[in-house]
This record gives structure tokens, C-alpha cells and sequence, in this order.
């Protein structure tokens, strides 16, 4: 059931922490990537695989953050 109050939904603070949420997944998947490179001198397998999957993560998050949102 989709309510139509115009108080529900995205606000700037909202849209602020979901732009946070993608860039720190983006990064997280960076750094966590770039390290496990470093230890095992694969460069840049591990750092390219990292950021993929903090692609993914953080479209997940987001979609799963504005559905929730939309459905309030």
C-alpha cells in the first residue's frame, strides 16, 4: 500500500546518507581489495574485484534503503 502524505519518503538527509552509503562501499571494497593484493602480490586483481563488489554492495543497499523508504 503506497501512502500518499508528501511527509514520507526521501529528504536532503536521506539522499546524503545514501550517497554515503555508496561511496563507502565503493572504498571499503577499494581498500579491502588493494590490502589483499598487497599481501599476496597480485596487483590489481583483487583491488578490481574489490571495487566491483562495493558496486554491487552499495546498489544493493540503495535499493533496498529507497524501497524501504518509499514503502513508509
Amino acid at each position: 500500500m503506497v501512502n500518499d502524505d508528501p511527509d514520507n519518503g526521501l529528504r536532503g538527509r536521506d539522499l546524503i546518507g545514501l550517497g554515503g552509503l555508496l561511496a563507502g562501499a565503493v572504498v571499503a571494497g577499494l581498500v579491502i581489495g588493494y590490502v589483499v593484493d598487497e599481501q599476496l602480490d597480485t596487483s590489481p586483481t583483487f583491488t578490481l574485484v574489490g571495487i566491483g563488489v562495493g558496486i554491487l554492495a552499495g546498489g544493493v543497499g540503495f535499493w533496498a534503503r529507497v524501497r524501504s523508504a518509499l514503502r513508509e
